[in-house]
């Protein structure tokens, strides 16, 4: 009785490697995907903000991330310096701007 279960378990062994790899076939089909769907074109909008912050003048119209709508008065290296009202300014960091108008 165990003695073909044995044999039975040995010849399947041998085709066993090529059963392998096909069943990692759809799991990298999967990650093709994911990465075509999900990961490009969250790269290309990343690329696309960057440049956008990175294009960024004085005299520029501008959304905040916050939902602040205003005018560029003065550019640094880290922060932006928005007028929101008449005579009101605020600093903002460079990447919460989100839209330019």
């Amino acid at each position: 009785m165990f003695t073909s279960t044995a044999y039975a378990m040995g010849t399947q062994g041998a085709a066993g490697g090529q059963q392998g790899f096909a069943a990692f076939v759809p799991l990298i089909l999967m990650f093709v995907i994911f990465y075509f769907l999900l990961i490009r074109p969250q790269q290309k909008k990343a690329k696309a903000h960057q440049a956008m912050i990175s294009a960024i003048k004085k005299g520029d119209n501008v959304i905040t991330s916050g939902g602040i709508h205003g005018t560029i008065v003065k550019v640094d290296d880290a922060t932006v310096t928005l007028e929101i009202a008449e005579k009101v300014n605020i600093k903002v960091i460079r990447a919460n701007i989100t839209v330019k108008v």
